[in-house]
């Protein structure tokens, strides 16, 4: 069974998406000190966080950094903030998704379902390495290598990353990505594609190799 750890000060808000969590054979751990999240995240170990922004003593961006130190666990933000700079926040800080409340159940369901199925039971070939223009993606750890260096990628990062590598030259477009990464893209802000795209790049860019992905615009991307 599945483990996914409520991280939200709202009992309210805690008790419906816990009740429908179990109702899908999902184990729930609630947070509700919310001093010792880290703490309770390793205790526990679980498989998703469902994490609000807006809570006692540290916000939700502080718990996101915390748990990324230790784990590429799946990260969903909640929250009833709506502006753009809250979703580049939340995904820079290391959050793998955005929804906005109030939402509908079906929605947070199927995107739980999604990152689940994405993270834990896709499976790849082992030890396969894409190379194109000297760098490597390493599918066994998620990481990156050009010119003798390395850094990790986030999980939206890698599967961006390794679906535009199986379409050398052909341009990959938006809601193709939405898809391979969300599964329902209709449910996400287009923004949120954007600022993974931007992240990936930059990380790319720091290894030494510049423009590695372009933008086709009105088209998606390409790796030429």
């Amino acid at each position: 069974m599945y483990k996914v750890m409520m991280i939200e000060d709202d009992e309210k808000i805690r008790r419906i998406v816990s009740d429908t969590l179990k109702k899908w054979q999902y184990d729930v751990v609630e947070v509700i000190h919310f001093d010792q999240v880290l703490k309770e995240f390793e205790k526990t170990e679980p498989h998703l966080v469902l994490l609000d922004i807006n809570l006692p003593v540290y916000d939700g961006y502080y718990w996101c950094q915390q748990i990324r130190s230790v784990s590429k666990v799946p990260i969903i933000f909640l929250s009833s903030r709506n502006q753009n700079m809250d979703i580049i926040m939340a995904i820079n800080m290391g959050g793998d998704d955005f929804i906005q409340k109030p939402f509908d159940l079906d929605i947070l369901i199927t995107k739980i379902s999604a990152l689940m199925r994405r993270k834990y039971t896709y499976q790849e070939e082992e030890n396969i390495r894409f190379v194109h223009r000297g760098l490597k993606l390493n599918v066994t750890n998620s990481t990156i290598e050009y010119n003798e260096q390395s850094t990790e990628l986030s999980r939206n990062e890698f599967i961006i990353l390794q679906l535009m590598l199986r379409n050398i030259r052909k341009i990959v477009s938006r809601d193709d990505l939405m898809q391979a990464l969300w599964n329902e893209e209709k449910f996400v802000d287009d923004n949120t594609l954007t600022v993974n795209v931007n992240r990936l790049r930059r990380k790319i860019a720091i290894l030494g190799l510049e423009d590695f992905i372009v933008t086709r615009k009105g088209m998606g991307y390409i790796i030429e």
